[in-house]
Parts: C-alpha cells; sequence; structure tokens
C-alpha cells in the first residue's frame, strides 16, 4: 500500500462553544486521489484550513509528510494548495498575478508560461483578471496550485464553474498527476464527477468522520436500488409500498425500490399476480452511498 503524504489525527476545532470539527482522523496515501466529501457545513474547509496552518487546531494534529504545514522548509514545492477561487486583482492579467506569486516563491519565471500552457489558460493569459470567468477564474487558481511542481495538491471545489470541457479536463489533470506519483486531496460537491476520478473517499457529516476507504469498497459494500418493469407498475407499486417499501417511478416507466432487495420484488409480484419483464439489484453509486451515510442533513 502506498505511504501516506497527509495525516490527521484525533483533530478537533471549536469556535466557542460550536464544534466544527470532531475528533477527525484520516490519511490519505501517495500516487492517489482521495476525494474529502461532505454536505455544507460538515467541516471540510475547516479542516483543510488547520491542515495549511490557516486555523490552529482545538485539538489533535494534522501533518504534511509528517510535518506540521508551517514547519515545511520548501512549502511552495511540496504543497499546492487552492481553497478558494485565486482572487487577483481585477486590474492585473493573469500573467502577471502569476508572475508576482512565482517571484515571491522564489521559483523561476519559466514555470509562469508552463503552467498557464498546463491549465490551458496561454490564451488568455493577457487578459485583465476582472474580464475571467468562473470557469477562467477556476483555472487560474489550478495554475497557482501548480506553480512549484508541488509533490501534494490540495484543492477545495476545484470544478466550480467549470464546463464539461473544463471538468473533464480537471479530471484528466487530477489522474495524470496521481499518475506521476503526486498525492491529490480534493474536496467536493460534484458526487458523480468525484467518482470518476478518487481512488479513496473520506466521508465528513456534522465534524465527524463517517466513512473511509477506496470507492470500490465503499460502494461495493452498499446495495443499490431493486429496478423492476411491469406492465402493471401501479399495481405492484401498490403492493411494495403495503409491505413499508419504497417504490419510485422512474421515467423510463420503471419502479426504483429501496427497502426490498430483487428477490423479495420478484416473490411479492408473482404472489399479487403481477407480471414482471425485468427485474435485477442495481449497484449502488458513490451518490448513493453519499446520502445513505449523510441522511438527515438539512442540505
Amino acid at each position: 500500500m502506498s505511504e501516506a503524504a497527509i495525516e490527521v489525527s484525533q483533530l478537533s476545532k471549536r469556535y466557542g462553544d460550536q464544534t466544527v470539527v470532531d475528533d477527525v482522523s484520516f490519511s490519505v496515501r501517495t500516487g492517489a486521489v482521495t476525494g474529502f466529501l461532505g454536505p455544507n457545513g460538515a467541516g471540510k474547509t475547516t479542516t483543510l484550513r488547520c491542515l495549511l496552518g490557516l486555523a490552529r487546531p482545538s485539538g489533535g494534529t494534522a501533518t504534511v509528510l509528517g510535518r506540521p504545514y508551517p514547519q515545511l522548509d520548501d512549502p511552495a514545492r511540496t504543497v499546492g494548495a487552492n481553497l478558494e477561487v485565486s482572487g487577483a486583482h481585477p486590474g492585473r492579467s493573469g500573467r502577471q498575478h502569476l508572475r508576482s506569486l512565482a517571484a515571491m516563491a522564489g521559483l523561476p519565471d519559466s514555470r509562469v508560461d508552463e503552467v498557464l500552457e498546463q491549465v490551458e489558460m496561454s490564451d488568455a493569459a493577457d487578459r485583465r483578471y476582472g474580464k475571467y470567468s468562473m470557469g477562467m477564474r477556476q483555472r487560474l487558481g489550478l495554475a497557482v496550485t501548480l506553480l512549484g511542481d508541488p509533490k501534494i495538491l490540495i484543492l477545495d471545489e476545484p470544478a466550480n464553474g467549470l464546463d464539461p470541457g473544463g471538468i473533464r479536463w480537471l479530471r484528466n489533470m487530477l489522474r495524470g498527476a496521481a499518475g506521476e506519483g503526486k498525492t491529490v486531496l480534493v474536496s467536493s460537491h460534484v458526487l458523480a464527477e468525484v467518482a470518476q476520478t478518487v481512488d479513496d473517499v473520506v466521508v465528513i457529516h456534522r465534524g465527524k468522520i463517517v466513512k473511509q476507504g477506496p470507492v470500490g469498497e465503499l460502494t461495493g459494500a452498499a446495495t443499490g436500488a431493486a429496478i423492476v418493469r411491469s406492465p402493471q407498475a401501479d399495481k405492484l407499486a401498490g403492493a411494495i409500498r403495503a409491505k413499508g417499501a419504497t417504490a419510485n417511478a422512474y421515467e423510463d416507466g420503471a419502479l426504483g425500490v429501496a427497502g426490498m432487495d430483487a428477490a423479495a420484488v420478484g416473490d411479492l409480484a408473482f404472489e399479487a399476480g403481477v407480471a414482471v419483464h425485468q427485474l435485477y439489484q442495481s449497484q449502488a453509486s458513490l451518490e448513493d452511498v453519499f446520502f445513505q451515510l449523510t441522511t438527515g442533513d438539512e442540505s
């Protein structure tokens, strides 16, 4: 198994009498993309801020390569982090913004052109930041994280503002980084996209870790809905609901059944004298697992 590059151990953060992060522990391994998932207000950003030394933990530790972030010898070349869309001066161009950051970090000016090409922003590099779209600002923020060619990427909602082509590009970029042996920790609420990108998942809910592990193990251990098609769908749905299960009609005419597996649905259809044209147990998606774990959250 790959070595852990990020370690969070019994981390807590309180603001007054409110506990935002409560005894959180997880690790992020080298050469993998780890998704950090949770509803709004679950504690994701606060955890990342503690990890990056932007907030002081109330308890526990968060380390990068075995050390707290402020103690890293060369943070710009070790960690590339983007917790919000890059806040460049609206009158400056993207290129000027990156050059100033490169100079402050002691990085060669040549890195600016390299990262602009990497995030496909070369053609827009000399436009003023104030004229950038949300997606372009997001790409510039990603360029900032890549300036030092860091070993570790920590990204908070990097897909925000990106169009479908941009999301596909982001997916390939993150997978490519992991393939090069880099460590990627990405917070996101775009669950369908995360499922195509990540190797591991950490789910946080109301400040606590509720599940973590390889994404395949999480989805494989969960049960998806039973899918059934019948010319007497209304009658079958009534019989299912009478047993205390849930039957939802899909647009294609099928019923999605929760609370009863496919075998039980088949038995019930036989007892009710209902014809069945198709019946199978669907595999749970990452989205299914996420909502099972966070049921009851106001979001």
